[in-house]
């Protein structure tokens, strides 16, 4: 195996032993020894070959495109710190501080904890964009090692490679795109393609294949045809076939909804040239062997790309009588697009990334962002806004061109501008006339802002805006805006909710004093906490108990009790006040409430009339009651609460037998005040073994109260059982 390694090392040197000097080349093989030397100990990739096998495939791809030293190098390096014993320090030491930092660039973010797969893509994409601003070979290295994972991620489970292939193909394809380095953007979208959509991805390659002999002879027919054409007229160029990749056919049946069958452009030749003159030349020498398609002429070579892409692009009826797609550009022009930035590398030395200085403007913006946002999965959607849109052009009255997305409005220019004029825009002048904050920009579009002190963002904005600055000032303004609100309604609730305790409970609690249980609730600040209150991530009623539990606990239950409801009596049996009902509409008839069924307003009731003490109101499915209606139906009348009775209070007697302990009847308290139920005595006792026995008088209004509260009062953990003890009023 060792004679593959060095026989992929020789690779490698025969690819830049022409434009190397020796100390360089010396360099690498050092490197080589040292990456040999520190995977050893590595357990085979899943392919099955050794570790060492990815880290020359990495260098082999970057010399490729003829990327320089220092990138290769890093390259063959770039798995020491995050997968072997060997650190920063040693590479500095042995290859100089410049491979180092190109090597801590594309480290992946192992060592740190994340909670999310989110989080972890999002803090690995953050550190390589902040590297790649201050060295933009950084992402040389990334491209070349995610491709060669691409080429083999056969090895993987299902789940990674349809993981691995969608990070690639929303990420990494689009980010090779904005920085021109068609080289690694074509392949890494058809091989993401080729795992994300198996039997579409195989379809479109074996109808590929079927015509593909065909389709090889007429591009060579065309090819000559320029070639000669060229050469008569003393053009030096050199003409090339172009094939059209997968994903690329898969996207334009998508984008015009067509078939294979349907796609009429399959062929394109490429004109390269020693000379702008020569670009100009050649193409008009196309248009005069075949008749030019009206609107399919792009000159990038007068305005270039975003990307720095400088070509000619147009389409002709070919000698078919299909279309045929030509791009015409020199030789630099071509380094440019297969390379992009990898271009700026080639004729250097210490590296000069001024020529790369607009192509990582992208990138600048994004970490912009990261003060804006709160979710990582923020962060990769926005990303993506920013990588997969092309850019228009636009101009400040004063001349200065802004560079939005396609697609942006005033709104997005109001944003580049100043944060603070995009808060406050109101509409926007273009070329002299009043637009709508809709309106979308064309290249060359003359835009002033109006804006006024009082408007500020709103939701509407999100959908209008398409740069990812825009989208996230405009976030956090309506989350700051939203969290405001949020404080004072927890603030409120908790006021709210604090009314129902009684006066000792009340008494013990300070709102304007959180700070003691900000760090029980994973909170730094007392707004925080407030706003997920007013939110409803947090119930005020808990809030209050856990800011009543730092207080001193009391020694007993009977001197709780007495804290917090001061002397009462024991459980009182007052003879009762009439309830008000009525019979038929009438009312004013003496009765009382049953004690077997304890009936309230919300219940249907029925009546039995005793010999001597009146009317005695029951629940109508109350036993005793069907008992009296077979035996004595005659005295058994229908009944209903009178109207507006729901508001009277009722008292209600309940047993609460629980488990004793400090703080237990203060924790019963606060339960039943957040129902919103008053107690108006209570008497308490312990036993030997360990428990306590509570008698409760509630003021009660419905039946509904009485039972959510009881439903709460049996879901505490130290309560054993509950039940009712009798009904006065």
């Amino acid at each position: 195996m060792a004679t593959t390694h060095s026989e992929s090392l020789q690779a490698i040197l025969s690819r830049v032993e022409g434009y190397w000097s020796e100390p360089e080349i010396a360099r690498l093989e050092a490197a080589w020894r040292f990456a040999t030397v520190a995977h050893a100990d590595d357990p085979p990739r899943k392919t099955g070959h050794p570790f060492i096998t990815h880290p020359l495939a990495v260098a082999e791809i970057l010399t490729e495109i003829e990327a320089d030293p220092a990138t290769v190098i890093a390259g063959l390096l770039h798995d020491t710190v995050e997968d072997t014993h060997a650190t920063l320090e040693e590479i500095e030491e042995e290859f100089g501080s410049e491979v180092a930092m190109l090597v801590d660039g594309v480290t992946k973010l192992t060592r740190l904890k994340f909670h999310t797969r989110q989080e972890r893509q999002a803090g690995n994409l953050r550190k390589m964009f902040l590297a790649m601003t201050e060295d933009i070979r950084v992402i040389l290295i990334k491209f070349a090692d995610r491709l060669h994972n691409m080429r083999t991620l056969y090895a993987l489970d299902e789940d990674k490679q349809v993981a691995t292939a969608q990070e690639t193909l929303h990420i990494f394809a689009p980010l090779a795109h904005r920085l021109g380095i068609w080289r690694f953007k074509w392949e890494l979208e058809d091989l993401s393609f080729r795992y994300l959509e198996p039997e579409r991805y195989y379809r479109i390659a074996r109808e590929l294949g079927q015509g593909r002999e065909e389709r090889e002879q007429k591009i060579e027919a065309v090819r000559q045809a320029v070639q000669g054409r060229l050469a008569a007229e003393g053009v030096s160029a050199t003409v090339q076939g172009r094939a059209k990749h997968i994903y690329s056919i898969a996207q334009k049946m998508d984008n015009q909804d067509i078939s294979f069958d349907e796609i009429a452009d399959l062929a394109a030749i490429r004109i390269i040239t020693d000379s702008v003159a020569d670009c100009y030349a050649a193409l008009g020498l196309v248009h005069e062997l075949w008749m030019p398609i009206q609107g399919m002429f792009t000159d990038y070579i007068a305005k270039a790309k975003a990307n720095r892409y400088q070509s000619l692009h147009t389409k002709v009826i070919g000698p078919d009588k299909q279309p045929l797609e030509v791009q015409i550009r020199t030789w630099e022009m071509h380094r440019i697009a297969e390379y992009g930035v990898a271009a700026h590398w080639r004729y250097k030395e210490g590296g000069d990334a001024r020529g790369a200085d607009e192509q990582i403007s992208v990138l600048r913006q994004v970490l912009e962002l990261e003060t804006d946002l709160t979710e990582s999965h923020e962060f990769l959607e926005l990303l993506q806004m920013d990588l997969f849109n092309d850019q228009v052009f636009v101009f400040t009255p004063d001349g200065d061109v802004i560079d939005l997305p396609a697609g942006a409005g005033p709104i997005d220019f109001a944003y580049r501008i100043h944060t603070e004029i995009g808060h406050h825009i109101t509409g926007a002048r273009v070329n002299g006339r009043q637009v709508p904050l809709s309106y979308t920009f064309r290249n060359g579009d003359i835009a002033e802002i109006i804006t006024s002190p009082s408007a500020e963002p709103s939701r509407d904005w999100l959908e209008l805006v398409k740069s990812s600055r825009a989208k996230a000032k405009i976030r956090r303004h309506l989350r700051e805006k939203v969290h405001a609100e949020n404080v004072a309604a927890g603030r409120d609730a908790l006021r709210q909710a604090l009314g129902h305790y009684p006066q000792a409970l009340r008494e013990l609690v300070d709102l304007d004093d959180l700070s003691e249980v900000l760090e029980r609730f994973g909170f730094k600040e007392t707004d925080d906490l407030l706003a997920a209150v007013g939110f409803g991530d947090i119930e005020a009623a808990t809030v209050l108990r856990e800011l009543m539990e730092d207080h001193e606990q009391p020694a007993s239950l009977a001197e709780e009790v007495r804290r917090v409801l001061g002397d009462t009596p024991a459980v009182g049996r007052a003879r009762a006040d009439a309830p008000a009902i009525t019979v038929d509409g009438d009312d004013g008839f003496q009765c009382r409430l049953s004690k077997c069924c304890s009936p309230l307003p919300g219940d249907d009731i029925t009546g039995y009339i005793t010999r001597g003490r009146g009317l005695t109101i029951h629940r109508s499915n109350c036993k005793n009651l069907r008992y009296h209606a077979l035996n004595e139906p005659d005295r058994v009348v229908p009944l209903n609460w009178k109207t507006g009775e729901q508001a009277s209070v009722f008292r209600h007697d309940i047993e609460i037998v629980a488990v004793d302990r400090v703080g237990l009847f203060s924790h019963i308290a606060a339960v039943i005040a957040e129902c919103g139920i008053n107690i108006t005595s209570a008497n308490a006792t312990t036993t030997d073994a360990g428990l306590a026995r509570l008698e409760l008088q509630l003021d009660i209004r419905r039946r509904q109260d009485l039972d959510h509260v009881l439903e709460r009062l049996r879901s505490l953990i130290d309560v054993i059982s509950v039940r009712h003890l009798s009904l006065t009023r």
